[in-house]
């Protein structure tokens, strides 16, 4: 039964693999149909824009771990010493998707945004079994461990959601407090990810992106205009009532992605994930935040409810209707509001 069951797994996702690579292909093949010479042509940013040196954002850094031997890029604000804000940025996002957060809790924290393991200037390993969730979680103790910090508040949106939920299981002493946006708890997303065939639809990324090198040059086709769309296009982008993305924000991503090599490593974060399945149903110890943009068109928002049975603490859950997938972005004013008075309920018990 046992080898049925994983026979019948695997013939699940490599057959839905299959269907999102024959969907892709069908709009290579209309690319080259309609627009036959821009489909292969992209342009290699050479320079940054100037608000990825914006000193108010904070100060570049890089950390070499002894163990992996990789080193990772951050920028940190706020002074040396403060109580520790980790951020983990999700995909296709970077250090910068963080700035408005940055900016807002410098004040208080030390505010130190990751460039997870192959993305922008954090080191890229070749191999996809770098990539498997054990490292990503291993990382997140070593680099806290390089800063100098054993505890942090902890906050991921998205992939970078994945990432904390698990690094709070594996390591709940270093975990204060626990904010995640826009990702429910890793059980609850593994098993709607292969049983709900509304979810499965919206994570057909994750399907199509077990595939080698095909999911990297369909980003890049018409100058990475699949990028653009995910925060621009009215389907999946930052809505009328949200912060928009500037000129120069967008121009951000398109440096960081537009690099050689540079999708590869973000995209291999994915190759591993259900080879790791079926994960245990672990519990979260800490206060736990959960932020969620009900017009995320990747999430199914029923998610975030059942992400309650999980936490064996505080937790509280808020939802906000007018706010997409990039709720950190989209809704910033509220997101940090949100974080401060979750940030300062337990000050107020003891007083």
């Amino acid at each position: 039964m046992v080898t049925i069951r994983s026979l019948l797994f695997w013939a699940l996702v490599y057959t839905y693999c299959g269907l999102c690579a024959c969907l892709e292909l069908l709009k290579l093949l209309w690319s080259l149909g309609t627009k036959p010479g821009k489909t292969f042509q992209w342009l290699i940013r050479e320079n940054p824009p100037g608000c990825l040196s914006d000193p108010s954002l904070g100060t570049h850094c890089y950390v070499r771990i002894k163990d992996s031997g990789l080193r990772f890029h951050y920028v940190a604000a706020g002074e040396r010493g403060k109580p520790l804000m980790l951020l983990l940025h999700g995909f296709p996002e970077f250090w910068y998707s963080w700035r408005h957060q940055m900016r807002e809790f410098k004040s208080e924290y030390r505010v130190v945004a990751l460039d997870l393991r192959g993305y922008g200037e954090s080191d890229a390993p070749v191999q996809k079994e770098n990539y498997k969730l054990d490292c990503l979680i291993t990382d997140i103790k070593d680099i806290l461990e390089s800063l100098g910090y054993s505890k942090c508040v902890l906050i991921g949106h998205d992939w970078g959601g994945m990432i904390a939920w698990l690094a709070a299981i594996c390591y709940p002493e270093m975990v204060t407090k626990l904010i995640v946006i826009n990702f429910p708890h890793p059980s609850v997303f593994t098993e709607y990810i292969l049983q709900q065939p509304s979810q499965m639809m919206k994570s057909a990324s994750y399907y199509f992106f077990q595939m080698p090198w095909f999911p990297e040059l369909t980003l890049t086709i018409n100058d990475f205009k699949a990028l653009k769309n995910l925060f621009t296009s009215q389907s999946s982008g930052i809505g009328e009532k949200g912060c928009r993305l500037t000129a120069e924000d967008i121009e951000a991503y398109l440096y960081v992605f537009s690099q050689p090599g540079a999708l590869t490593g973000p995209i291999n974060h994915y190759r591993n994930l259900f080879s790791c399945l079926p994960l245990q149903h672990h519990e979260v110890t800490m206060p736990t935040l959960l932020l969620w943009g009900e017009r995320d068109p990747f999430m199914d928002v029923e998610m975030a409810e059942i992400t309650r049975i999980y936490v064996k603490n505080q937790f509280r859950l808020t939802i906000l209707s007018e706010a997409s997938h990039w709720l950190q972005q989209d809704q910033p004013e509220i997101v940090n509001k949100l974080i401060w008075t979750f940030l300062k309920e337990e000050s107020r018990k003891k007083e």
